[in-house]
């Protein structure tokens, strides 16, 4: 077996990142060093140019558009608030309370805006001024906040899924979506337990109980908001239209809203639509690269060597998920999820298919991994908005921030060798 390919690819993308090229580049530029190896210089750079091309020339990668400008308009649209005050009804009142409304308002944003750095930046930059207002530490509300946003690319709908979904060959979104939501769950609350744990440890003031008529009025005001759920994963699910036309309508639906609530006018549609067109360029330069640098793998049978490396290392499913875990944990900590999902969805996925693992269960626990690795230095994307965020620095976040991050670790444990976990839902609706 020759390791050459894998040898240069793996060097020169360690040399590029190490240069401080930019993510995008580097995957492109390693690709391409790669494929020179074997090919004439002429064909390797048209090649990878097509490649680009062609990868992104997909009606369902559509959706990532149409869902970045939906999450934007929430950001601007007072969504986030109104999620706030129905969540401080109904946990504020515990040990604890604030750091339980922002993972519930982090779940639920999340959820509506399908964006763990938008729930980032929304919730923290309302709720962390409270939280220190009622004695809390800058740090252990980055901290929660970081932690919490990413329950947003697990409870669905989520552009990594959509994503995983085109880098497997067409495992359902519909089934993946649905997938999402217990995991999603099994997070928030682990992190909510070590929430309760800290205030109770820091003595934490306690919030007063909200009244039957102020849990239903905040609910009246956070319901318009809460319904994008059930046009977006209902339509799904039942068939009326697919993830692209439910992005579309998410984008029509949610700029209604914002004007519904008097929190977006035209003047402020400019601005939106350039950040949602500096965002996607954003990630389409890095879905590009990452698939032409997929191709280059493919060519020279890179994953073919790596899953029979893996498979001759041991014959026990819980080893390989266990070494997999290991690899993608580390891989998070300095790859952005949508290339790593990319890359490593082609290499992995044949492996545990023939252990017999279902593709919807690997890929919920692929995104989890990954998501530990948003919140990890050194190139943790939440990480760094969520102590912007609050004001703070990275190294004060570090110590409250490792018990949340046992927490998700747990989490991930629990969803990869309890399957059922992930896929009796789907398996309740015929996915």
């Amino acid at each position: 077996m020759d390791y050459i390919e894998i040898l240069i690819l793996v060097l020169s993308f360690i040399f590029l990142l190490g240069l401080g090229v930019p993510i995008a580049w580097t995957l492109g530029l390693s690709g391409l060093i790669t494929i020179l190896v074997s090919v004439e210089s002429i064909s390797a750079f048209t090649t990878m140019a097509q490649q680009m091309a062609t990868g992104l020339d997909s009606f369902t990668m559509l959706a990532i558009p149409f869902f970045i400008l939906a999450g934007e308009i929430m950001n601007r649209g007072g969504i986030a608030r109104r999620l706030i005050d129905f969540a401080k009804t109904l946990v504020g009142s515990m040990p604890g309370g604030l750091a339980y409304v922002n993972i519930f308002a982090a779940m639920l944003f999340g959820a509506i805006a399908g964006s763990a750095v938008a729930a980032a930046s929304a919730i923290g930059s309302i709720l962390g001024p409270r939280m220190e207002k009622e004695g809390y530490s800058k740090e252990f509300s980055a901290a929660v906040n970081i932690t919490a946003s990413t329950t947003g690319l697990i409870i669905p709908p989520s552009n990594i899924l959509i994503i995983y979904s085109l880098a497997s060959g067409g495992v359902s979104i519909a089934a993946l979506f649905i997938a999402g939501y217990v995991p999603g769950l099994i997070i928030g609350l682990l992190l909510m337990g070590v929430a309760a744990f800290w205030a109770k440890r820091k003595n934490f003031a306690v919030g007063e109980r909200s009244s039957l008529s102020e849990v239903f009025s905040t609910f009246v005001k956070a319901f318009p908001s809460l319904l994008l759920l059930i046009i977006v994963i209902g339509g799904i699910i039942a068939g009326i239209f697919t993830a692209t036309e439910a992005a579309a309508i998410a984008v029509v639906y949610t700029l209604i809203l914002g004007f519904y609530y008097k929190e977006v006018s035209t003047r402020d549609l400019p601005d939106i639509l350039m950040e949602s067109v500096t965002t996607t360029s954003i990630v389409m330069l890095l879905i590009a690269t990452s698939i032409s640098m997929s191709w280059v793998m493919s060519y020279e049978n890179i994953p073919q060597d790596i899953s029979a490396a893996l498979l001759a290392l041991s014959d026990s499913k819980i080893v390989i998920l266990l070494t997999i875990n290991l690899i993608l944990l580390f891989v998070g900590t300095f790859m952005d999820m949508t290339p790593a999902v990319l890359i490593f969805t082609p290499i992995f996925l044949p492996i545990v298919t023939e252990l017999g693992i279902d593709p919807v269960h690997f890929g919920i626990m692929m995104v989890l991994n990954l998501c530990i690795g948003l919140c990890t230095p050194p190139v943790g994307t939440l990480l760094f908005v969520g102590v912007g965020v609050a004001g703070t620095t990275i190294e004060k976040v570090i110590k409250p921030l490792l018990p949340l991050f046992l927490a998700m670790i747990i989490a991930l444990m629990l969803i990869t060798f309890f399957p059922q976990l992930t896929l009796w839902l789907p398996r309740m609706f015929g996915f």
